[in-house]
């Protein structure tokens, strides 16, 4: 089962992706109900996704668009058994693999908007607008 958690706006938008269940950022998450989280966002839900998962439960984080900088109650950590990864490292075999499964379909990423490269600041304003539910591409010139 995936929940996922996103601004109403969004939330069509994962159901059609795949999601079983989406619920808001702020909403109260059932206690000890998820086996893994997979966080973007960071900032002040931090502590409440971690309490949502079961003993033994891993959370993984990738970004910070929330904040950078939360709390954490380590009793929470060490008496559930929860193990923290960060993810951004991918080596270079296994993002060509990554890019096999883009190009032959097998992945298929949400791409929200492109911009040629001239553009930056406009797709800069619409990262920070958050109201795009994908990747939002810049694409350089071709010369």
């Amino acid at each position: 089962t995936v929940t996922a958690l996103a601004s109403p706006e969004k939330q069509a938008t994962l159901v059609e992706r795949g999601a079983d269940h989406v619920m808001g950022r702020d909403a109260a998450f059932p206690p000890k109900a998820f086996s893994a989280a997979i966080d973007v966002v960071g900032g002040a839900g931090f502590q409440r996704i971690i309490e949502a998962l079961i003993p033994g439960g891993r959370y993984a984080t990738s970004g910070a668009i929330a904040g950078p900088l939360v709390e954490l109650d380590l009793r929470t950590l060490y008496l559930n058994d929860i193990t923290l990864f960060g993810c951004t490292f991918t080596p270079a075999e296994v993002f060509s693999r990554l890019v096999g499964m883009v190009n032959d379909g097998r992945i298929r990423p949400l791409v929200s908007r492109t911009y040629p490269l001239e553009e930056i600041h406009a797709a800069q304003a619409d990262f920070m607008s958050k109201k795009y539910p994908g990747k939002l591409v810049l694409i350089p010139p071709r010369d």
